[in-house]
C-alpha cells in the first residue's frame, strides 16, 4: 500500500502516471466530456461571420490537461471538439479545430506537468487563450478569405476561455486530489 499523501505524490510525480488501459479509458472519457460540453452547453452568438459559439468544452479540456498531462489534453481536446464540428455541420472548421484545440490541450498539459499550483494553472490557461485567439483568427481568415472579419470572433473566444478558466481554477485542485486517490486505489 502506498503511504504517500496525494499532495506529496503531486509534487513528486509527473502527471498521473497511467497504465495503458487507464490511459485509453481516461482519454475516451475526456473526449466524450469535451464533445458533450461543447455540443450541449453552448450559446450561439448573433455576431461574427459564422454566428460564433460560446461553449463549455474547454472545461473538461483544461481539467484533463492539468490533471493528466499534455498527451491526454491534446487528444481529448482536438478529437472532442473536432468531432463536434464534424457532427454539427461546421465541417470546414473540423481540421482547424483538431489542430488548434490539440495545441491548446498540449500547451496546458506541458506547462502544468512540470509545475503545479494556481499560478502555473493560470499561466497554462493564458497560453491556451493565446493559441485559441490566434489559431481561430487565422482559421477564420483562411475559411472566409478575409482578415478583418475574424476580429468579430475574438470577444466570444475571450468569454469562452474566461468562463472556462473561472470554473476550472475553482475546482481543479479538488479534482486532482480525487483523481490521485481514485487512480492509486
Amino acid at each position: 500500500m502506498n503511504t504517500k499523501t496525494p499532495a506529496t505524490l503531486t509534487k513528486n510525480m509527473k502527471p498521473l502516471e497511467l497504465s495503458n488501459v487507464k490511459f485509453i479509458t481516461f482519454t475516451a472519457v475526456f473526449i466524450a466530456l469535451t464533445y458533450v460540453f461543447t455540443a450541449f452547453i453552448n450559446i450561439r452568438l448573433p455576431i461574427a461571420a459564422n454566428g460564433g459559439l460560446v461553449h463549455l468544452g474547454n472545461v473538461p479540456l483544461f481539467l484533463c490537461a492539468i490533471i493528466f498531462g499534455k498527451k491526454i489534453g491534446a487528444i481529448a481536446g482536438g478529437i472532442g471538439m473536432g468531432l463536434f464540428d464534424l457532427l454539427s455541420g461546421w465541417t470546414a472548421w473540423a481540421p482547424f479545430t483538431l489542430i488548434i484545440v490539440a495545441l491548446m490541450g498540449y500547451a496546458v498539459g506541458a506547462i502544468t506537468e512540470k509545475h503545479r499550483g494556481l499560478g502555473f494553472d493560470v499561466l497554462a490557461i493564458a497560453a491556451a487563450f493565446l493559441i485559441k485567439i490566434v489559431g481561430y483568427y487565422i482559421a477564420e481568415g483562411i475559411i472566409y478569405g478575409n482578415w478583418i472579419t475574424p476580429a468579430a470572433s475574438i470577444p466570444g473566444n475571450m468569454v469562452q476561455i474566461g468562463v472556462a478558466a473561472v470554473i476550472v481554477l475553482a475546482v481543479v485542485e479538488k479534482l486532482r486530489n480525487i483523481a490521485l486517490k481514485t487512480i492509486l486505489s
